[in-house]
């Protein structure tokens, strides 16, 4: 895998098929700010292309927060065209992760506020510890979500909830966030890593080229017709009956073993 081996706002830790990604800013509570997205950006964009990588894991590090967060000095005082640049790389980060071609679980340790909520928002599942706290305040400063929130918010949680959320700012306990759809499971503290890894340790376990036309299907799919989305569910059920995987996978059925897969 081709990335730094150290970087200055991430612990970024690799055990056979899961790397975990843990933001590293506790003295401000794991806010995002340029750096950050640079370095999220150089390891994603380093995972998508390691073919001995099956999930990742994102966390922040302590039991108070996830991310909390963009750094607001680093937004005071930005003229409308470096905010717009910082906007197009907040979200061409989200972008990143949400297409990966990979599950990526947020293990979210405490709060995911702002930005944070929106890093949680493009993984492809949130686990969240009991105390987690969730909210888009950034109306309560006169701005508004810029990395994606107000798109993904809504695709997940309905329009009017997010809405809600959205134009009030107000914080939403985890037992609130399960319930509008905003998290998959609550566990106890300490434990949405451990949970988020049982999860990938199952989804490891199939093909991976198979994992990875289900989640184009889907993401894709979500911006689609449901007829466009049919053509599309075709077309990739098609390429996944040609792979090598799928050979093996009838082979190792039939044979009553674990499949070998290579995703290919």
């Amino acid at each position: 895998m081709s990335m730094p081996v150290s970087f200055d706002t991430l612990l970024v830790e690799t055990t056979d098929f899961v790397t975990k990604i843990t933001l590293n800013r506790p003295d401000v509570l794991n806010a995002l700010n340029r750096q950050v997205i640079g370095e999220l950006s150089a390891v994603f964009e380093a995972l998508r292309t390691d073919d001995a990588i099956r999930g990742i894991i994102l966390t922040g590090v302590g039991d108070k927060a996830f991310a909390a967060g963009f750094d607001l000095d680093e937004l005071s005082g930005l003229t409308a065209a470096e905010a717009k640049t910082l906007a197009e790389q907040g979200q061409a980060l989200m972008n990143g992760i949400e297409t990966l071609g990979k599950p990526v679980i947020a293990a979210l340790n405490g709060y995911a506020i702002g930005a944070g909520c929106e890093l949680a928002l493009a993984c492809t599942m949130r686990i969240a510890a009991e105390h987690a706290r969730f909210s888009l305040p950034e109306v309560r400063v006169g701005l508004i979500p810029g990395f994606g929130g107000t798109q993904r918010l809504p695709r997940l949680v309905g329009k009017s909830q997010a809405l809600q959320m959205i134009l009030s700012g107000d914080m939403m306990d985890a037992e609130e966030a399960a319930r509008i759809g905003l998290i998959d499971e609550i566990v106890p503290k300490g434990k949405a890593a451990d949970k988020a890894e049982a999860i990938l340790t199952t989804i490891a376990s199939n093909g991976p080229l198979a994992v990875r036309l289900a989640l184009e299907a889907v993401n894709s799919g979500m911006d689609m017709s449901v007829p466009q989305g049919l053509r599309l569910e075709v077309a990739l059920f098609a390429l996944a009956t040609s792979s090598d995987d799928l050979k093996e996978g009838i082979a190792a059925f039939f044979e009553r073993r674990k499949p070998r897969f290579t995703g290919r």
